[in-house]
């Protein structure tokens, strides 16, 4: 059997970068069962209602979509389980300490395959206010303006 190499994505969370200002992001493994990973890659997962928790020691990832598999019978999962996070002791510490110091989440931002083992990407956030979003969208709105006024112009100089 071919080892596999490589990353390939399985979902992503677009709306978590416009919600969240994103602090700092950690690679964390996933604990699934046999039905999961095969949902998985087949690249079917939904993150847009997840998030993850520290309970004691522990990391947890709740509220993430995986459908069922198609070709599982009575093995197969629940959808939207918890699942245990791996990540290191450390690691872990520091995420508990910034969470319950406040206006801190962990969010889940990129579910995929690294070198054949599911990983998952959370990010510490901290929730955009309102005026924050539209700034952003009104700095995404301007640069793209910008990018196209320099196309026309580069396009007219040749």
């Amino acid at each position: 059997m071919v080892k596999e190499r490589g990353e390939k994505v399985v979902a992503t969370n677009r709306r978590a970068r416009h919600e969240y200002s994103i602090e700092k992001t950690y690679e964390a493994g996933l604990v699934l069962t046999g039905t999961e990973v095969k949902s998985l890659r087949m690249g079917r997962a939904n993150l847009s209602d997840g998030y993850a928790y520290i309970d004691g020691n522990e990391a947890w990832l709740d509220a993430v979509h995986i459908p069922e598999y198609s070709q599982g019978h009575w093995t197969n999962h629940a959808t939207k389980r918890v699942r245990k996070l791996l990540l290191h002791r450390d690691e872990i510490v520091k995420l508990s300490h910034a969470v319950s110091a406040g206006g801190y989440t962990l969010v889940p931002l990129k579910l995929y395959f690294s070198d054949g083992r599911a990983k998952v990407e959370i990010a510490l956030a901290k929730g955009k206010r309102e005026f924050d979003k539209r700034q952003t969208l009104r700095e995404r709105q301007d640069k793209r303006e910008a990018e196209r006024a320099m196309r026309t112009k580069n396009r007219l100089g040749d």
